[in-house]
Formats: C-alpha cells, structure tokens, sequence
C-alpha cells in the first residue's frame, strides 16, 4: 500500500514556512516532533520581540510618556487581536484577560469566578483523563468552597471506551438541571482528536456554562467562539509560535457573573503580547485552515504507516489509523507505544537518530493511561520527508 498523497499545491506553502522558523532551518538534521509542548517560533515574531524591546520597552496603563503610552496601546490592541483571532463577532460583549498561559488561565477562572457562580448542591463536569491543568483547578475550587459550607459536586466526564473520545450520550443521562459547569478541552493532548464541543453543549443544555482548554487548538487550526457555543477558551502563547509565558483566557460574559480575575493587576508581560500579537498576525497570514490541512494529513500518514507496524499500539480511536478512513481525522497529535520497548527508551533511540518526541506521561489525569508513551506533535514546519523517516527507523525496530 502506498503512502497517503500530500496535496501538492500545498508543498511549496509549507517550504516556504518551513524557511521562516530559523531553529528549525539551522538544524536540518533534526525533526522537533513536540510541537503539543511548545511550538517553534518564525522570524516574524523574533523580529517583533526585538523590535519591542528596543523601540518601545515600558510598562503598561502607569506613564504618559511615547514608550508607556504605545506599551498600553499594544495590549489593548492585542486584546482586540485575540477576539478577532478567535472569530467573536460581539467584542464590546466580551472580555480577553492575559495570562502567563493555559494553566494560570483555568486556575483564575476556578478561583476567582466559580465560586461566586456556584451555589450549594450544584454540579461540575471534570474530564479526568485529559490535561491535570483542565482537572486539578476544579477539585481545588470543589475544596476550598467546601471549607466555606457551600458543598458541590464533582460529575466525571465520561470517555468512550477504547477511543478516548467524550462519551456524549452518556454525559447527557448524567447531567441535570444542577449542572452549572462543564470544563472540557477541544482537542486532546494524547489522543488527538477534537472533542466535538458542539454535542457537549447539546448533551448538557442551553444554561451551563463550557470552560474550553484550547492549548491545543489555538495555533494549529481554526478557532471560531461564533460558532463553538462555549463561555470561556483559554491557551497558551507558546503553541501558538509566541513566547513562553504568555497566554489569554476569552470570555463570552453571557452566562454568571463577569469574569474579572481578582487582586491587584501587576505588570503584564509586554514582551510576550508583542510576540502573541505578531504570532497571530503570522497565523492568519498563513492561513490556520492549511495549517491544520497539513498537520492532519501528516498525522495520517503517519497513522497509516504505524497500523501495519506490529510492534506497536496507536493510542486513541483505532478507527482513525487508515488513511482512507471515514472518522474523524487526528489534530497533528499521535501517541504510541512499542510492544517491547519502554517509551523512555524508545524516545533515547529516536533521538539518536534525529528525532524530538515526548516519552512520558503527558500530564494526564488519574482516568488516563496508565502506562507511558511516546507522542508525535506536528506544526506546520515539518515535513513528508520526516514522517516517512520516522517511520523507516520504527520499522527497524521491530
């Protein structure tokens, strides 16, 4: 069987990406396969990094001097920026609070807005097998209200057996008029599939309030609020080709209170909303519906390779192997075991010959794997040629 055919009419696009990124061009020798970690970074936003710090390099909203002043215009601007990126077609209805990333993003949602939004006896859905950054936030909300006499529970979100995707029909038997909140995630950092969020705010009603973790999505494909029905979508920068350390939480502000995060509100960091804003800028240019064409196509590759290699297990829905299959494509994430070779072994023999995965865990909640695994990332600046290379030093070691 032949290897899945990439679309030509995009290989020239993705060469001319590709040369933007200049760790990636410096290291020809090496395949970065980590992009869920953290994605590398083009030219563009180097280049609006540096040309912040030498031009404009003040703190925010506290002078009136040029360099405060276009500072505060740049973070209002950016505010702007991500509503627009993330398609919201009522901006003066909602908010877009910065963050150091996705982690910060949900706990200041579970600890500066949940409570005031919950009362004693209402129900909250944890996806417990997908990131502990979209799990460990909301057992802590569930404690500490508990320590003020406001008593929740806590509904585990339920998986389809064999697949890791969401169970749909059997969270909508399990939620009820006492549900008021549902955290969820568009696309899994292990399984690599999207979660359909539609069919959650179909199974858990028109009144709950989705909390959706899109470090993950943002970056990789097209993110639209206008039509994804959810309340708040949080991610990190540094997925999305900007700095480390610098993120946003979106708020739809329709469902509960206003979301304002609480305390005092120190310096932001200016430097990583410049390099967001020149991120997105660079997204949009390229075009998140090619990216996420060549990612996914790349992950079927891959996919398709992997299936008829015996050695080895393909976590998540095993529908989704086949090149020419009808289910939903993977997201540019696939993880996958060796029948006999330990994951962190395997991820020092990769690299050996070249190759940056991930050999672990991934962070999952305790409903997850319980064995380690080796995961395959993809961006838009790697290749045909990496995959199918990778797939020739597996075969060998079968």
């Amino acid at each position: 069987m032949t290897a899945p055919a990439i679309r030509d009419d995009l290989r020239p696009w993705q060469q001319a990406l590709r040369a933007q990124f200049p760790i990636v061009t410096a290291h020809p020798e090496l395949a970065y396969l980590d992009s869920a970690a953290t994605a590398q970074k083009p030219q563009a936003v180097l280049d609006a990094v540096q040309r912040y710090l030498t031009t404009s390099n003040a703190n925010a909203a506290r002078g009136t001097y040029t360099w405060a002043n276009r500072t505060t215009e740049l973070v209002e601007r950016t505010r702007e920026r991500v509503a627009r990126f993330l398609g919201d077609r009522q901006p003066e209805r909602s908010a877009v609070h910065f963050t150091s990333g996705t982690s910060e993003g949900l706990r200041t949602i579970a600890r500066d807005w949940l409570p005031g939004f919950l009362r004693d006896g209402d129900e909250i859905v944890v996806p417990d097998a997908d990131h502990q950054a979209n799990i460990a936030p909301w057992r802590e909300a569930q404690r500490l209200l508990a320590r003020e006499g406001t008593h929740i529970r806590v509904v585990p979100m339920p998986y389809q057996s064999g697949s890791g995707d969401y169970d749909h029909r059997a969270l909508a038997e399990r939620a009820g008029p006492r549900t008021r909140f549902v955290a969820t995630t568009h696309v899994h950092h292990v399984y690599g599939g999207d979660m359909n969020v539609q069919r959650i705010r179909r199974a858990v009603g028109p009144d709950a309030v989705i909390c959706l973790d899109a470090a993950q999505s943002v970056g990789h494909l097209p993110v639209s609020v206008a039509e994804l029905d959810v309340d708040f979508v949080v991610f990190s920068g540094h997925k999305a080709l900007a700095l480390p350390g610098s993120g946003a939480v979106w708020a739809r502000q329709e469902r509960g209170p206003a979301f304002t995060p609480g305390g005092w509100s120190g310096t932001p960091n200016t430097v990583g909303i410049a390099s967001l804003e020149a991120a997105l800028d660079w997204l949009d240019a390229a075009g998140p519906e090619r990216v996420e064409e060549w990612t996914v196509a790349l992950a079927a590759r891959l996919t398709e390779g992997l299936r008829r290699l015996d050695a080895y297990e393909v976590l998540g829905c095993p529908l989704s192997l086949a090149a020419d299959s009808t289910v939903q494509r993977r997201q540019g994430i696939v993880t996958l075991r060796h029948r006999a070779i330990d994951s962190g072994d395997l991820g020092f023999i990769l690299f050996s010959h070249g190759f940056m995965v991930r050999s672990d865990h991934h962070c999952q909640g305790d409903a997850g794997e319980k064995t380690g695994s080796v995961r395959v990332s993809l961006h838009v600046y790697n290749t045909v040629e990496e995959i199918d290379r990778l797939l020739s030093v597996l075969a060998s070691l079968e």
